[in-house]
């Protein structure tokens, strides 16, 4: 088992500081891997898994945007994964 830490809405903080504090949190950081951008994050997770893996993806809910600075970007978890899986999310 391992888990995939991405960016969900770092607006003004800095995301390599949200990320060290998500890892220093972690029983096993070895067991950790730092994907920035999250749609990168989902994909790797995605086409990584293996038959009988479960791909839990956590954060964004029904969201469909990220907000990043002061810019709100499209963005939605939902759509990325249907993507992945031929529209099967």
């Amino acid at each position: 088992m391992w888990v995939v830490i991405t960016d969900d809405n770092p607006r003004s903080e800095d995301p390599q500081a949200i990320v060290k504090d998500i890892l220093t949190g972690l029983l096993d950081p070895g067991r950790a891997r730092v994907v920035s951008g999250r749609a990168q994050a989902v994909t790797n997770a995605v086409m990584q898994a293996q038959p009988d893996d479960i791909v839990l993806v956590a954060g964004k809910g029904h969201e469909d945007y990220q907000i990043i600075g002061n810019r709100r970007l499209d963005y939605s978890d939902r759509a990325t994964v249907a993507a992945l899986l031929g529209g099967v999310a």
